[in-house]
């Protein structure tokens, strides 16, 4: 299942176009057992929260480690995405592989994503620690792993995006400008 939304910007907000990734890694959703809601909980997030305009690439795929990697290589390789999200696989079931598909393509693994999303889940939730999401860079892409359930999905990403605009800075990914009312992202001041 693929799609594509363009998210013109707001408040006559003119920049960069980047494009973002959203994978949602589920057989039952995959195979139309049932819609989806972890993709749609991103892009909600995303509809909120960016300013400058995304064209916002969705797949739904089924938890195959190839599959996976091959959609993620997809995403950053062939499009161009400057961020790609999945959601769903991240728990210790034996069909959980999201986080194994991401470090196969990653080229860094930035620890501090995985320590921080089970730091804030650990605030609701005593099975967070049964999570193994991570998050990395595939050359100039973040690619990071959220929960599978959309309140979990907005617990998490309205948090540790704060850090992921200035991460995109950093690996000369485009400038996504953001609403601070709504996610107060992180950059340095300016001298």
């Amino acid at each position: 299942m693929q799609s594509i939304t363009t998210l013109e910007g707001r408040d006559n907000h003119v920049g960069e176009l980047a494009d973002i990734g959203i994978i949602t890694t589920s057989d039952r959703a995959s195979s139309g057992q049932y819609e989806d809601q972890g993709g749609p909980a991103i892009l909600g997030f995303l509809e909120e929260a960016i300013k400058s305009p995304v064209n916002v690439h969705y797949r739904c795929v089924s938890d195959e480690q190839k599959t996976i990697e091959e959609t993620l290589i997809e995403l950053v390789d062939e499009i161009g995405c400057s961020v790609v999200v999945t959601t769903g696989g991240t728990g210790p079931a034996k069909r959980d592989v999201t986080p194994e598909a991401t470090a196969a393509v990653c080229d860094r693994i930035l620890d501090g994503f995985g320590e921080q999303m089970r730091a804030i889940s650990l605030a609701f939730v005593p099975t967070a620690i049964l999570s193994r999401q991570i998050g990395g860079t595939r050359g100039t892409c973040l690619i990071f792993n959220l929960p599978g359930r959309p309140k979990a999905i907005r617990e998490t990403i309205d948090e540790i995006w704060r850090a992921v605009p200035y991460c995109v800075d950093l690996i000369e990914g485009p400038f996504i400008d953001m609403d601070l009312e709504v996610c107060n992202a992180f950059r340095p001041k300016s001298k």
